[in-house]
């Protein structure tokens, strides 16, 4: 993570707490750590196990989560298990699957955000069909 990506980033003037969230939720990895949360608390050592990341990369994404009070650690002797700080997020997660179900591939054409690796050669018209 550079310092241009971390969730606490500002525009110089008062960040908006809405753009603040979407955009902690924006990498795939804090998406992947909500997800897995929301099944359950976690130490950073299972997160590291389950997602096939190292523990550099997850415990410092983890505490970015922190940071933006959407992850709470609860300590047991040296370990730290971590779970969702607002059951809410769970609402917001569900609510975006239901969102991307009924959008199908538009979200994944986006020009600017799409995940879809073959944007790339998608014509306009194209695009425009998917919508």
């Amino acid at each position: 993570m550079n310092s241009t990506d971390g969730c606490l980033a500002s525009s110089g003037s008062g960040l908006d707490p809405a753009v603040a969230l979407f955009h902690s939720l924006s990498d795939a990895t804090r998406l992947a750590i909500v997800q897995r949360l929301a099944h359950g608390e976690a130490r950073v050592v299972d997160l590291v196990t389950e997602l096939g990341l190292a523990q550099s990369t997850v415990s410092a994404h983890v505490a970015c989560l922190r940071d933006c009070a959407l992850v709470v650690g609860r300590p047991q002797g040296r370990q730290v298990f971590y779970s969702l700080a607002r059951p809410e997020l769970m609402d917001l997660l569900a609510s975006a699957e239901t969102l991307l179900a009924a959008t199908g591939n538009a979200v994944a054409l986006c020009p600017n955000y799409g995940t879809d690796s073959s944007v790339a050669g998608v014509d306009e018209e194209t695009r425009e069909s998917a919508r």
